[in-house]
């Protein structure tokens, strides 16, 4: 008799403490996940500065969320405001107080500066982003005009030719790295690559010229929304690439040849 009244309260306690449980469990709140505006904060291009030094920032006239869904506000803002900078930063901290600091950005590419990767490394940082940024805009895409565009008939058969050329090229680069545009030392348009933050006006250059289009093929410029899928990031490329802006350059590096 005893056994049995133990037994129904211990019964009865084990049901006192799930109701209780119960109730507990019912009156959590659920808080909801931040959402992605929350954890990343679009800013302003405008916002960003380099520290005071022989170079600045090229300034983006449009947004970062300006020439999505190519490329995604996020992926801008990381490329411009951290990458970016901080080559420019570096550089700057590079080549303070040396005679390097009254030199254009193109005449201290085309030295060749012994034991001096730092320099190299920041510098073609600097002006690669510089290029790779001016280069690209909203409302863009479309054709090239006028002499660029009898300029890339004449070198690469047509318009379709120049891209696939250039497509297969930017997909090629093992690694890091970039694609370009150049007018080389004859006057003529080639498509060229390099690694890392090498570029066409350095010393031993494979194919050396003067760029006026530069695709960034770093991971950091489009891993956020294309993944491991290149392809596609350079296929975007081509819908927010300036002409206008190319077709200055190039005019400008006809008229030094």
């Amino acid at each position: 008799m005893k056994k049995t009244k133990l037994l129904l309260l211990c019964f009865s306690f084990l049901c006192l403490v799930t109701s209780c449980n119960k109730k507990k469990l019912t009156e959590v709140v659920e808080v909801p996940l931040p959402t992605a505006e929350e954890k990343f904060i679009i800013g302003s291009p405008n916002d960003v500065e380099a520290n005071e030094g022989a170079f600045e920032l090229i300034k983006l006239p449009y947004a970062y969320d300006a020439i999505s869904p190519e490329i995604e506000a996020g992926t801008m803002q990381l490329h411009y405001s951290k990458h970016y900078l901080n080559y420019t930063n570096s550089l700057n901290k590079a080549i303070k107080d040396s005679d390097f600091e009254d030199l254009s950005i193109e005449e201290l590419l085309r030295k060749s500066i012994p034991d001096s990767l730092n320099i190299k490394n920041n510098a073609g940082g600097y002006y690669n982003h510089s290029l790779f940024f001016e280069c690209i805009g909203p409302k863009s895409g479309g054709k090239p005009k006028d002499t660029l565009a009898i300029a890339i008939n004449r070198d690469f058969g047509s318009l379709d030719g120049f891209k696939n050329q250039f497509k297969n090229a930017a997909n090629r680069v093992f690694g890091s790295g970039w694609a370009w545009l150049i007018v080389d030392n004859s006057g003529k348009l080639k498509v060229t690559t390099t690694a890392n933050q090498d570029n066409p006006l350095m010393p031993g250059a494979d194919v050396p010229g003067k760029p006026i289009l530069a695709l960034d093929v770093w991971e950091h410029a489009y891993y956020l929304e294309y993944q491991n899928s290149r392809k596609n990031y350079i296929e975007a490329f081509f819908n927010i690439i300036n002409w206008n802006i190319v077709g200055e350059k190039y005019e400008a590096a006809i008229k030094k040849e």
